[in-house]
């Protein structure tokens, strides 16, 4: 690629330099240029550049480094001009590898192939693992996706042949885990179309939640954009042990923090008690603070790590790591986070979090009594472990070390029990060393190598749509419904071998710590604290292969979409804006609380139209609360006066040419990365959201297509607008960074002005002139201005 000898030819100029600034010209620096990034990449790891990027903005900002800052600050650009200012400049930064899973990379690819470029100019992955639905088992439920889905893994495997992007068959696992094993590294900045990419920041890499467009970006070779983001530190001291494991880490900060208190910020953890939890307990930690609305976060380079390198068979790229461990992976001494949350690992207390939000957290020994006065379900129905966020080795052995103590009380678990793993190598291992026979046994099911229940996809039989119930699972988002479509369920989230224990007991209320368990024999007994060990002593079973790597030159290949599909369907640019205020703008919907973009573009079901935008938009907004009559899907059309859903009426405005915008309230578009969530409100007539505060991807995705994202200056605005107001948006033709619009709001005859802020640089004001960034991009490549 163009792009890997551009890299190469500038790592061999600066190597002499960075020798004698940094190790003294030591012969044995020159081998981070001759590590491959992976066994699946001609590209070389970067460490000597980002060094020397690092010294550069160092000596600019003349203060010592987090982590963070020297891993984001060394993928600068033009680190001798570029502004770098925590929480206001925005970076334009050069990741080293994009990674993509099926669902995202339907219309990631899509766009890509709209821009007319003949391959990705950075090493780029898509990984099948979101439409497999969890039904009978492993072998049946990856069987039946492999039919069912046959066009869209058709599509996006010849796409990546034909544009360079390699490609992991259904059940090879899920995206995270196999980045872990296969592609994160210390010191790597790789953006992800999904949002817990975050969980490559166990291997000490910036691993970050973008949407496909950010993602077209980087595989075009133009700098992505990131607001540089403020730093939280999160110091750890004691050490894990008994029943507390890492998720009880990331459940705590969670508790602490909420689901907004890390936007705009990376969560950076430090102090002496990292050393006693494992890379993959540390990869649990970094995956689950998407769920805090953090931009990533990351653990500073160690031991664990470097054991879990060479078990993967990665040991260049330890030797690479160790030889930068202090100048660049770990916090310079006297680095300055904005925030610090401090967390005493001994005494830490394992957590459980829910319902329905993931940071409403309890100690276990609360959960019982706190269900009760609630009026929450105490009877665990399922106990479901596994996902990206805890499948390893580790968590699958701590969960059979405590069914090895149940079964041989004659115990088995009383809730339905599902397992799945993060990936076929850890499916492969866990079946040679028994530990798979060890969970069915218990009762257990072990699903395909799938995000599966965790996503929605799940054919969930034993209860009816509207029963209250009570599930618990190792997963990391628990909002309503989203993980077997009814309401009523009420999902906690909590470690695997919490919900082992769970399980087992067959009821919220056991505190496996203290909590005593009855034996087929009438005798009382106490579980052991779980043990698992970290590494397979046998090594891990790589299992079956399911990598296609993409031709050196794909050329002669082409890509098929049939316009008949009902799964597919090719991008017609949107249309440019004219210049002018928007004037009168509808109101769609006035959404009440919480909405998040499960609730702005549902998954389950829907997932199977994410590469059709006409399709997939017929679940727009069908899961937000309508402020007016505090039902969903249910929103009167201010043309006709008729009620209907959120969908068809904004198909009718657009029919009629009526242009609209929707109101909202706080952390608008919190949860995934999923950019549906901003496409379909653009494809049907959608020109602007104003709400009083945005989750950070859905805030950039929305700019990305063209649409405005608002926020009120006086939040206390939201309450003047009705479902029946008009709204004019002001002063476009003076668009600029830091100046806010204004908007005229008519309720009948009453008029009244406020101010709206906006967070648009030059840039994405040019994506919003040219009506999307895929169209300014087209318009630059024709040398427009």
């Amino acid at each position: 690629m163009a792009y890997s000898l551009r890299v190469v030819s500038r790592q061999a100029s600066w190597a002499p330099e960075i020798q004698r600034r940094c190790f003294h010209a030591s012969p044995l620096t020159s081998a981070a240029q001759k590590v491959a990034m992976s066994k699946f990449d001609n590209d070389n790891l970067p460490h000597e550049k980002l060094q020397k990027t690092v010294d550069i903005i160092k000596k600019r900002l003349n203060r010592p480094l987090t982590l963070s800052e020297k891993v984001l600050y060394g993928h600068i650009d033009e680190p001798q001009s570029q502004e770098v200012e925590r929480g206001t400049s925005y970076l334009r930064l050069r990741p080293d590898r994009v990674a993509m899973q099926d669902a995202t990379a339907q219309m990631a690819m899509l766009q890509f192939i709209s821009s007319g470029l003949p391959r990705v100019a950075v090493p780029s992955t898509i990984h099948c693992d979101h439409l497999i639905e969890a039904q009978l088992g492993g072998d049946k439920d990856l069987a039946r996706a492999k039919d069912i889905n046959s066009e869209v893994y058709n599509f996006l495997k010849s796409a990546g042949a034909k544009y360079g992007v390699g490609f992991w068959k259904p059940g090879s696992g899920i995206i995270h885990q196999i980045i872990l094993e296969n592609y994160a590294f210390p010191g790597l900045l790789m953006i992800g179309t999904d949002s817990h990419t975050p969980n490559g920041g166990g291997l000490g890499g910036l691993c970050i939640g973008v949407g496909g467009a950010d993602a077209v970006d980087v595989m075009a070779n133009i700098p992505w954009e990131l607001k540089c983001p403020k730093v939280i530190g999160v110091k750890l001291t004691g050490e894990l042990k008994g029943w507390t494991s890492p998720k009880d880490v990331i459940l705590k900060v969670a508790g602490i923090l909420t689901v907004k208190g890390g936007t705009g910020a990376i969560v950076e953890y430090f102090g002496p008690g990292v050393d006693s939890i494992s890379c993959t307990g540390m990869a649990t930690i970094c995956n689950m603070g998407a769920e805090i609305g953090a931009t990533t976060s990351v653990f500073p380079y160690n031991h664990r790590m470097r054991s879990y390198l060479q078990a993967t068979n990665r040991g260049g790229i330890a030797q690479v790591a160790d030889k930068f461990q202090k100048s660049l992976l770990s916090a310079d001494e006297g680095a300055k986070y904005d925030e610090v949350v401090e967390i005493n690992l001994s005494t830490l207390e394992p957590h459980i979090n829910g319902p329905f939000t993931p940071d409403l957290a309890h100690p276990i020994s609360q959960i019982g009594k706190t269900a009760q006065e609630k009026g929450w379900p105490l009877e665990v129905k399922v106990g479901l472990i596994g996902s990206c966020t805890n499948s390893s080795y580790e968590d699958m052995g701590r969960c059979a070390s405590i069914v090895k103590q149940a079964m041989k009380h004659g115990l088995k678990s009383k809730a339905a029990f599902n397992i799945t793993p993060g990936s076929e190598q850890i499916r492969a291992t866990i079946e040679r060393d028994g530990i798979a026979k060890t969970l069915r046994d218990f009762g257990g099911v072990v699903l395909a190598n799938a995000c599966g229940p965790c996503i929605g996809q799940w054919d969930r039989q034993d209860i009816k749509k509207g029963d209250k119930n009570t599930i618990v699972t190792s997963y990391n988002r628990n909002f309503t419904a989203r993980n077997d479509a009814n309401p009523a369920t009420h999902a906690f989230v909590t470690s695997p071998e919490l919900v082992t224990a769970l399980s087992l007991a067959g009821t919220l209320n056991f505190d496996p710590t203290k909590d005593k368990l009855k034996g087929a024999d009438g005798k009382e007994f106490l579980l052991d604290s779980p043990y698992g060990d970290e590494l397979p002593q046998r090594g891990f079973d790589p299992g079956e292969d399911t990598y296609q790597a993409p031709p050196s030159d794909g050329k002669s290949l082409k890509v098929d979409v049939d316009p008949k599909s009902q799964r597919l369907q090719l991008l017609e640019p949107f249309d440019v804006w004219d210049g002018k205020d928007l004037i009168d703008l509808t109101v769609l919907i006035k959404v009440k609380g919480k909405c998040t973009t499960d609730h702005i573009s549902a998954a389950g079901p829907w997932l199977k139209y994410r590469g059709h935008l006409d399709n997939i938009s017929n679940n727009m907004f069908i899961g937000a609360v309508n402020y007016e009559n505090n039902e969903v899907n249910k929103i009167k059309n201010q043309a006709t006066g008729e009620w209907a859903g959120v969908p068809e009426v904004a198909r009718s405005y657009k029919s009629k040419g009526i242009k609209w915008v929707t109101v909202g309230d706080e952390n608008y578009g919190e949860g995934s990365s999923r950019e549906h969530a901003a496409l379909e409100p653009r494809h049907l007539g959608g020109r602007a959201i104003i709400v009083k505060s945005f989750a950070r991807i859905h805030e950039t995705n929305l700019k990305k297509q063209g649409m405005l994202p608002l926020t009120f200056a006086n939040p206390a605005d939201y309450d003047k607008i009705q479902p029946t107001s008009k709204i004019s948006l002001l002063g476009l033709k003076d668009f600029a960074p830091g100046k806010p619009l204004q908007a005229e709001i008519k309720n009948g005859d009453k008029v009244e002005k406020i101010t709206l802020n906006h967070s648009f640089n030059e840039q994405q004001i040019g994506w919003f002139k040219a009506g999307s960034a895929l169209n300014r991009m087209k318009q630059i490549a024709a040398g427009k201005k």
